[in-house]
């Protein structure tokens, strides 16, 4: 799948906002501690990824009710659902400037259809943007870093209505993003969660 950036700018893919808060001290420390035993933005962006997968503890499978959507809240918290996973890994791709925006599943595998996070990343000198997913293993769920063939949790299932979206946005779309700020526990926001883009 071709992706398109949902702004032309590729800068607006590097900046710090209001979830992607790279600038942060907690995301700075964490990309600065990353980048020590990292000697290409491959390597970095792939020691970025583990990290958030292998301890940023998804909150579905752990049973934390607590909801993050901040990437300095993600990391200092080390939970989230998918969507917070995906913020905290931009935030630490940006912090070394790598281009790193969101882009997003329509799955069908519970109670009702959800919006699944991924993040997009565009390595120094390709030409495109490869997709990953930092949403965390589980059994069934073998997500990996790789920007050739996608590694991702889900392939999606055109027969349940599920879909890929090409878009990748600079930051999380506003009818995401206001769920994640005003839900007072993951099991309200799970219950709110876009069913789509």
């Amino acid at each position: 799948m071709e992706l398109t950036q949902q702004s032309p700018d590729i800068e607006a893919y590097l900046a710090a906002d209001e979830a992607i808060d790279h600038g942060h001290p907690h995301v700075e420390e964490a990309a600065a501690r990353l980048a020590l035993a990292a000697d290409s933005a491959y390597a970095y962006a792939h020691a970025a990824f583990d990290f958030v997968r292998d301890t940023i503890a998804h909150s579905v499978d752990t049973g934390d009710e607590r909801v993050t959507w901040r990437a300095s809240d993600v990391l200092a918290a080390r939970t989230g659902i998918c969507h917070a996973n995906s913020i905290a890994l931009a935030a630490l791709l940006r912090a070394r400037g790598i281009p790193a925006g969101l882009c997003y599943q329509r799955l069908a595998r519970g109670a009702k259809p959800m919006l699944h996070g991924l993040v997009a990343l565009r390595l120094p000198g390709a030409g495109r943007w490869a997709r990953v997913d930092p949403r965390g293993n589980k059994p069934g769920v073998d997500a990996r870093f790789s920007v050739e063939e996608e590694r991702l949790a889900w392939i999606v299932r055109t027969e349940f209505n599920e879909v890929d979206y090409s878009v990748v946005y600079a930051a999380p779309p506003e009818v995401l993003l206001h769920e994640l700020k005003n839900a007072r526990d993951r099991s309200e926001l799970w219950r709110n969660l876009p069913a789509g883009l």
